[in-house]
């Protein structure tokens, strides 16, 4: 879970996810939406990888990235039980 709240906490992976929301995308079309090298956006794409965060999957000789909600789910479930007071 500190690999995915790290992951969230640079606004740059957050618009990678909110591309991925829309559709399954390669580094190079993610990279086409941004204003940075595409060595950058492999590293932002590496850390959201290790926080489970986006799947990859090889497609010939591209890579594809898809959304994963698994990590999200588990984060989501936590803050709710975390904000529901017990008696």
């Amino acid at each position: 879970m500190n690999k995915a709240f790290k992951a969230l906490n640079d606004h740059t992976r957050r618009e990678i996810l909110e591309l991925l929301k829309q559709k399954d995308m390669s580094a190079g079309e993610i990279a086409d939406h941004f204003n940075m090298g595409k060595p950058s956006i492999s590293h932002h794409l590496d850390l959201l990888k290790q926080a489970e965060l986006v799947n990859s999957e090889k497609q010939g000789q591209f890579v594809i990235y898809s959304l994963s909600t698994t990590v999200i789910d588990d984060l989501l479930a936590w803050m709710i039980n975390l904000k529901t007071k017990k008696p």
